[in-house]
């Protein structure tokens, strides 16, 4: 009985100790307006896909993560799209935005200082986080069949 408390109180420990909390930040949307993530949080579930114009899962994933946005935006789950572009392809992303008819928040991270802080270098990087801030859930990359991967997590995670 002492080994099972003692597994136990280790993984507590570990999982607590891997648990990785997103601190409050604010970027630019594609009007150039400073955006803080208090403002476009979901109730319950955040959804976040780092991305970039020129990545070519990035564009495959963005339709189904449009989809699962439209889905589950009324249950609490709120999508923001971060964009990693560098200054010179910044100016395809509005235009890119509206050509895949996104319909959730984007955020402008040029200098992908919030990426950085997060020890993500992979596009595209998905990060689900909880009420509290907490990412409770990560994938990198996409290919078909992914997006239920995403929507079971999500569905976990409400």
């Amino acid at each position: 009985m002492a080994k099972f408390w003692a597994l136990m109180l280790f993984i507590l420990v570990a999982n607590n100790g891997f648990t990785q909390t997103l601190r409050g930040f604010s970027l630019p949307d594609i009007k150039n307006l400073t955006v803080n993530f208090d403002e476009v949080k979901g109730e319950k579930i955040t959804v976040i896909d780092f991305w970039a114009t020129w990545c070519k899962p990035c564009m495959k994933a963005i339709p189904k993560l449009s989809q699962l946005s439209s889905k589950y935006r009324s249950k609490g789950v709120q999508f923001i799209g971060i964009n990693g572009d560098g200054p010179r392809n910044m100016a395809k992303v509005g235009p890119l935005v509206r050509a895949l008819q996104i319909d959730y928040t984007i955020l402008l991270d040029p200098d992908l200082t919030l990426m950085q802080d997060l020890n993500i270098s992979t596009f595209p990087t998905l990060l689900i986080l909880n009420q509290e801030h907490k990412i409770i859930w990560r994938h990198e990359g996409f290919v078909e069949g992914d997006e239920r991967l995403i929507e079971e997590a999500i569905l976990n995670s409400l």
